[in-house]
């Protein structure tokens, strides 16, 4: 299995434990997505598929800034080739491969934790929405700003609306609109709100801890089942959570977290 210590060029990777820190790494545009970028986020997200010894995910953007959305310099130079006759049209094959990548941070196995500062716009508040825990500043700046410069945010907008509904991510959509941390809290885009950058690292810190209490496959499974809610029929989710609790109670984890809560002790996950 590929370790997390290749080289890249617009990430910074760094192992604590069960902890993998990645940060958006183009601080001179704002960590403005490019397709290097999203090409090398998608090969960390790859490799974590079948990662148990990684239990969670902390994404930030360097310098300041979370991320300011697609780099439309390289956006631009990647639309220059013309569909061909009969072929789909390269420009919606290019969107498409942005919502494989959003698709696999949405499903990966482990916690993912997004720490928001400065920026989340439009490509990054995507990434932002596909978290499954999030804590943001009270100055960071949001918006979903496709439709203000003539495009659509195709890729993006359904995970938004599975984030905090339709009728939300219509008015965030169909007026551009700008918006502060307290708003994103508000909404429910953001779980925690904090004050300023040093905040954002103590509430980073706890939440850690309190992820650190939790069962990795058990966190994995669990998932799952959230992640089956509303896309099927509910009795088709419950025999799907059914599975997953046999599935986790037959497994290593639940014998040593019953054995440790018998004993008084933490389990072994949580004392690594």
């Amino acid at each position: 299995m590929p370790e997390f210590a290749s080289k890249y060029d617009t990430l910074l990777l760094r192992r604590d434990r069960s902890r993998l820190y990645v940060t958006l790494n183009r601080p001179s545009v704002k960590n403005a997505l490019n397709p290097t970028l999203i090409g090398e986020l998608r090969t960390v997200f790859e490799n974590l598929r079948d990662r148990r010894d990684i239990k969670v995910v902390i994404l930030r953007g360097a310098s300041g800034t979370f991320c300011a959305g697609a780099d439309l310099k390289s956006m631009e130079q990647s639309f220059t080739d013309k569909p061909m006759p009969g072929e789909k049209d390269p420009i919606a094959v290019w969107n498409r491969q942005f919502g494989t990548f959003l698709e696999m941070v949405n499903t990966t196995p482990q916690v993912v934790v997004a720490a928001v500062e400065g920026y989340a716009i439009a490509g990054g508040f995507g990434i932002l929405c596909v978290s499954d825990v999030a804590i943001c500043t009270e100055d960071a700046g949001f918006a979903m700003s496709e439709t203000a410069i003539g495009i659509v945010p195709a890729q993006i907008a359904p995970f938004v609306a599975a984030r905090i509904g339709v009728p939300q991510t219509r008015h965030l959509t169909l007026t551009a609109a700008r918006f502060k941390g307290p708003e994103a809290f508000r909404l429910g885009i953001a779980h925690y709100l904090v004050k300023d950058s040093a905040a954002l690292d103590a509430k980073l810190e706890e939440l850690l801890k309190q992820i650190d209490k939790c069962a990795p496959i058990a966190n994995a499974l669990t998932k799952q089942v959230v992640m089956k809610v509303g896309t099927e029929p509910l009795s088709q989710v419950l025999d799907f959570a059914a599975d997953k609790f046999a599935e986790a109670r037959r497994g290593p984890e639940a014998s040593e977290g019953l054995r440790a809560f018998a004993e008084k002790r933490p389990p072994r996950w949580a004392v690594e």
